[in-house]
């Protein structure tokens, strides 16, 4: 289903029982992950006679589903993350919110949901952070941002397996503190099996929860190892490299590559991932995106033949890899060397510079939200 004309115009009603800002500073001192959520939210409403309508601010709260509510039956649904970093002089930042509204549509494609323009999922960002920049965290917080996430979803009342012919659209937003509150800390990998995250001729390219349920199974048994997260293989032959269950994996080689596995319609397509590739050749790395090998992994990790690895993704931007374990073996990356390799760090360095105005934006990647 196409885009369809904008731009949309948002209603604001604010929440009359905004929190404090006593009680706000609480949450930001310590706000973790997903668990509390700023004072409003955005919501639209797309329907196959009207298209996109009905957009507002409103009080962050409980939305009103009927228990015949497609999407809890049929999984018609795709989401996005992305952050608001504040800068020095106050203003608030977003990094590529054109690239994840650009994936939001082409998950859309792949859910037959209709699709959102840019101009109104930016716009929608701006919507909310304008009303709840107080949410954002000062420049001088470390690591901590804003965390975005847009939604979408089948809210029609119906039980048919066809398009939803009734779409809700909606953003919330979370205060993030760092990812690795403790400090920087490499992690152990388990490679899955018995379980695939994403199939040929599936949804593996589009952000929609099923991809995310369908790894909780191999995280699980990941965690039962002893290990941190599951590496996912091709559903086909279960040889090749794919992803984590929601971060892209990245290899430097001691030829100074810069390897990821290339995008097969199963792997979903990272804005920090194409980020990290067009960094790599300032920093003197040759970017390659090919098919891996599980085998070519564990040999090269064994024989000390690549120097690092690393994961990215929105939330925890880079983690370095230290382990990579499997039945019946397993290899550290690290050898003699650091726990975290020089190139992880200058490139996770490199990007956090961008995103909170510590360095020249030379690509244009970051976009004022307020």
């Amino acid at each position: 289903m196409s885009a369809e004309m904008g731009p949309l115009s948002f209603a604001v009603s604010r929440n009359e029982r905004p929190r404090t800002e006593a009680e706000r500073a609480e949450v930001l001192a310590d706000p973790g992950f997903g668990k509390v959520f700023s004072d409003h939210m955005v919501l639209a409403t797309w329907s196959k006679d009207r298209g996109w309508h009905d957009a507002q601010v409103r009080p962050y709260g409980p939305l009103s589903l009927m228990p015949s509510a497609a999407v809890l039956h049929y999984a018609q649904e795709v989401f996005e993350g992305l952050k608001a970093y504040r800068h020095a002089d106050g203003s608030i930042w977003s990094f590529r919110p054109e690239a994840n509204a650009q994936r939001l549509q082409r998950s859309c494609r792949r859910l037959a949901l209709p699709e959102l323009s840019v101009e109104d999922f930016v716009a929608s960002l701006r919507e909310l952070v304008a009303i709840d920049h107080q949410w954002v965290p000062p420049a001088d917080s470390g690591e901590m941002s804003l965390y975005l996430r847009p939604f979408m979803f089948a809210s029609e009342a119906f039980l048919g397996v066809r398009p939803a012919d009734v779409v809700t659209y909606c953003v919330i937003a979370s205060p993030a503190g760092a990812y690795f509150g403790a400090g920087l800390k490499p992690v152990t990998l388990w490679v899955s099996q018995d379980y695939a995250r994403a199939g040929e001729g599936g949804t593996g390219a589009a952000k929609c929860g099923g991809n995310y349920a369908s790894s909780l199974a191999g995280q699980l048994e990941g965690i039962g190892h002893g290990c941190d997260q599951a590496v996912f293989l091709d559903s086909a032959t279960h040889t090749y490299v794919e992803e984590l269950g929601g971060m892209n994996l990245f290899f430097v080689t001691d030829d100074h590559k810069l390897v990821t596995p290339e995008l097969t319609g199963t792997i979903l397509e990272g804005v920090t991932r194409s980020s990290i590739l067009e960094l790599a050749k300032e920093l003197g790395l040759e970017p390659e995106e090919r098919r891996i090998e599980i085998d070519e992994w564990k040999d090269a990790a064994r024989s000390k033949g690549l120097r690092e690895v690393f994961a990215c993704g929105t939330a925890a931007v880079i983690t370095p890899v230290g382990e990579l374990r499997w039945d019946g073996g397993s290899a550290d990356h690290r050898g003699d060397g650091p726990a975290i390799g020089e190139v992880t760090m200058t490139i996770r360095e490199r990007l956090l510079d961008i995103q909170y105005g510590r360095a020249e934006d030379t690509h244009g990647w970051l976009t004022r939200l307020a």
